[in-house]
């Protein structure tokens, strides 16, 4: 019985991590349609920013979460201005090469700056110990990461559903040259989406850091893992992004806490049958 507590506490810890770090990505790509693969690279900077802030200058764990996204969406403005707005209703495969070679030039430039080496975010003391539910610990980090998940799912439902921003974000995605028309300043609702995705990026790098270690090549590690969620999940779709994160974070926690030699192996074949059966995502067939 422990052994399934164990396994559902860290299943869903790993899960909202996911979430947090991938939603971004579901965001460009399902409402300003861009296949953004540089995405992991934003949650690096963002790890890498935060262990420089926590680490070396020994600010605490809450300062140094907000340097590294702030100092993320910094680094991202011009990265969108210059780059990214030169490929918006490009061709996919337009959008892939370029989003890729943004990645390995961050990867090259953080290395260089940060060193090749592991980064490592200090914790503070109150999230390095457990809580005391009676019949079973949680470590606390867990707890944290997990509500983090929550909020971030929450309040960024409410932007894009009950805000005004959301409804031009809508409606600039709709119709540009309609929105544009009406008085809505598209680029300026695109570069504010941008900015929050790779913020959501960075955040989830710091608090996924003990679950998804920051390291040299982070960005090409999770490429992968944070395009199949979008994947699954439904481009787009915060429901959907959600699903697919909890879903596939558990399977891969079970898998490699009951069969590890296996490696990734469940997780892949899960992600087979999912988009088999839901070729649209789960959000496709959940509508």
């Amino acid at each position: 019985m422990q052994t399934v507590f164990s396994i559902a506490i860290d299943a869903l810890a790993y899960g909202m991590v996911l979430f947090v770090i991938s939603i971004g990505l579901s965001v460009t790509m399902g409402l300003m349609r861009v296949v953004n693969l540089a995405h992991g690279a934003f949650a690096m900077i963002g790890g890498y920013l935060a262990s420089y802030a926590a680490r070396d200058l020994g600010l605490g764990y809450a300062i140094a979460t907000l340097i590294a996204v702030i100092g993320t969406i910094i680094v991202a403005i011009p990265v969108e201005r210059f780059l990214y707005r030169r490929i918006y209703g490009a061709p996919e495969l337009t959008q892939v090469l370029m989003t890729i070679g943004i990645t390995f030039c961050i990867i090259g430039i953080a290395n260089f700056l940060f060193g090749p080496t592991l980064k490592t975010i200090p914790l503070p003391q109150t999230l390095q110990g457990s809580a005391d539910l009676g019949f079973r610990s949680i470590a606390t980090h867990r707890i944290f990461a997990i509500l983090c998940g929550l909020l971030v799912a929450g309040a960024l439902w409410f932007l894009i559903e009950c805000t005004a921003f959301g409804i031009k974000l809508r409606a600039a995605v709709d119709n540009a040259a309609m929105a544009a028309a009406l008085g809505v300043r598209t680029e300026v609702v695109y570069a504010v989406s941008f900015a929050v995705a790779v913020g959501l990026a960075a955040l989830g790098g710091v608090v996924g850091a003990e679950l998804l270690p920051v390291e040299p090549y982070y960005a090409l590690r999770y490429m992968v893992t944070f395009l199949v969620v979008v994947a699954v999940g439904g481009a787009g779709s915060i429901p959907g992004a959600l699903i697919a994160c909890l879903l596939l974070g558990a399977i891969d926690t079970t898998g490699r806490y009951l069969a590890p030699e296996y490696g990734e192996f469940f997780f892949y074949l899960a992600v087979i049958l999912i988009v088999t059966i839901f070729p649209r995502g789960l959000a496709g067939r959940l509508k």
